[in-house]
């Protein structure tokens, strides 16, 4: 009984993934600006991509506090947004769901959220009718992408316009089964 209840007790404090709210945007900023400061955004840009697509705005939780957030949306396979971009509107055919930015704080991981949010993001892909998951890898990620089933893309056109995502970004992109 006991063995029960600590496992129990363990589970509480995992951190999960739920739908993001209105309400958690300033603490995404906050988050933001500790695990990304060279990368800088706008609340605004958080903003808008929470009003444009909800359904792919998700917030990590533990004990009652945000650890961490994803944000993704529908997007147009190899073109990617500018960083700290308003988008105004999403595509009228888009054919991936683009990740923008995922963000856990130190204390967090390694519990096993990053497999929580790809199951979440594959059924939402599903759900949009897209066959892929794009993102852009910073800080030197792109082995923990490629370990969750991403691969690289390059182009001259990718090159370019990942400059804003700092020197090390990469494009990724994660083909699904339908």
């Amino acid at each position: 009984m006991r063995a029960n209840q600590t496992e129990m007790e363990s589970d509480a404090e995992k951190p999960l993934w739920r739908a993001m709210r209105p309400g958690d945007l300033e603490e995404v900023c906050r988050i933001a600006v500790g695990v990304h400061p060279g990368l800088p955004e706008r609340q605004e840009v958080f903003e808008e991509k929470f009003r444009l697509f909800p359904a792919g705005c998700f917030a990590l939780e533990q004990g009652g506090s945000l650890v961490g957030y994803a944000i993704s949306h529908p997007w147009t396979l190899f073109e990617i947004p500018p960083l700290d971009a308003i988008l105004e509107r999403l595509p009228p055919s888009p054919d991936c769901l683009y990740l923008h930015d995922v963000a856990v704080i130190p204390a967090a991981r390694g519990c096993g959220a990053a497999a929580q949010l790809m199951d979440r993001l594959c059924l939402l892909a599903s759900r949009e009718g897209v066959g892929f998951i794009a993102l852009a890898s910073v800080y030197g990620t792109g082995r923990f992408w490629r370990a969750m089933g991403f691969a690289a893309a390059s182009s001259d056109r990718l090159a370019e316009k990942l400059q804003s995502y700092g020197p090390s970004a990469c494009y990724m992109v994660k083909k699904l089964s339908l």
